[in-house]
């Protein structure tokens, strides 16, 4: 009787089985999704791993800001010497790039018949002045009136007049240095025939040098005649004068102000015409003092230097450098006590929280695991 009714109901039992089979692969199905929703919310919740970066925090330092602008070196003076009066070449006095004092002598014409029209200029007013005293001792005798006694004045004048332009004709016949420096060109030689106003020399003073360079609008304020500053010469060495010129009114097309060092040169060692490196010290700033390595670009192509700032966050700073020198480099604009970041900075964006690991850490650390190697 058992027998019969399990047979009845054998296909009831075989269904009820798949019925809990499948219930029970769902649920494990389910179970496990729910374990691995979990784990994921905790990812979410843990958030993506931070960056760690190496940081220094430091102080700034009150230094001097020093503007830095390239320039060039040029003459103090330049003079192009012309003939004052026609003549020929006799006499060549200076080749090209000879040093000379002033009124040396450059080149000297052929005086032809010069000196004898000065000696005939000055018998001519010997003659007039013997002519006018003795008109004025006749006057008083009211042997001559007083308009030949004026005549005779005025040709006194005239002789003295005509004795001046013989003495300057003789004396424009030598061509000569107008003040201490160096012949630079000379356009003449020996048996040239030159008129008044044709080119014989370029004369140069090379005892001043001057370095110009052109200031921006921001930098032109701090820069005043007289101040004293050094130029960075092409050649390695290292020049001080004093600023002689600013410009009042700036460059129409590019907006700067011409300054112009003056510099002792007197033994002439110093070549002009190279290009030199202008630095003017302007005002005393706070400035943290790094290593130009330390430097980076932002998206825009700017240099800078990454910060953590007070949030704990990435900053990045423009550079605004008010010193370079051997020692590295002084920026100004950043808070007097600064967290800089020296390693991983390439790394980072701005804005990024990140790990920051102090550089005493990291060299305590490097050191105990030194001494237990060493143990």
């Amino acid at each position: 009787m058992q027998q019969d009714t399990i047979k009845r109901y054998k296909s009831w039992f075989v269904s009820a089985g798949i019925v809990v089979a499948v219930t029970l692969w769902v649920m494990s199905g389910s179970l496990g999704n729910s374990e691995d929703k979990a784990v994921a919310t905790d990812a979410v919740v843990a958030g993506p791993a931070k960056n760690a970066v190496r940081v220094r925090t430091q102080s700034a330092e009150e230094v001097m800001r020093t503007i830095v602008v390239n320039g060039k070196t040029a003459p103090a003076r330049i003079a192009q010497l012309s003939a004052e009066t026609d003549g020929r070449i006799e006499y060549i006095g200076a080749e090209r790039g000879a040093s000379l004092e002033r009124g040396k002598l450059i080149v000297r014409m052929d005086e032809r018949d010069r000196t004898a029209r000065l000696a005939q200029a000055e018998a001519s007013v010997r003659q007039r002045e013997v002519e006018y005293e003795a008109r004025e001792r006749l006057k008083s005798e009211s042997y001559v009136s007083d308009a030949q006694l004026q005549e005779g004045l005025a040709l006194l004048e005239a002789a003295r007049a005509e004795l001046t332009r013989a003495k300057l004709d003789l004396e424009y016949m030598s061509v000569r240095a107008p003040f201490a420096g160096a012949l630079q060109e000379r356009m003449v030689e020996i048996g040239d025939f030159v008129k008044r106003g044709d080119p014989i020399a370029t004369f140069v003073d090379n005892r001043t040098i001057i370095v110009s360079a052109n200031l921006s609008e921001f930098d032109a304020r701090f820069v005043d005649v007289d101040d004293m500053a050094e130029a960075h010469l092409a050649t390695g060495e290292t020049v001080w004068g004093r600023i002689r010129y600013v410009a009042p009114v700036a460059d129409e097309a590019t907006r700067t102000f011409l300054v112009e060092l003056e510099v002792s040169n007197d033994n002439g060692k110093l070549r002009a015409g190279g290009t030199a490196e202008l630095r003017i010290p302007a005002e005393q700033v706070f400035a943290h003092r790094i290593s130009p390595s330390l430097l980076t670009l932002d998206d825009a192509g700017n240099v800078g230097v990454k910060i953590i700032n007070g949030q704990g966050e990435v900053e990045f700073v423009v550079a605004d450098i008010a010193l370079s020198s051997n020692d590295g480099i002084w920026l100004a604009g950043l808070p007097e006590v600064t967290t800089i970041i020296t390693v991983g900075q390439g790394y980072v964006s701005d804005g990024a929280v990140v790990d920051s690991v102090p550089e005493q850490d990291v060299e305590t650390a490097v050191a105990v695991k030194g001494d237990e190697e060493a143990d």
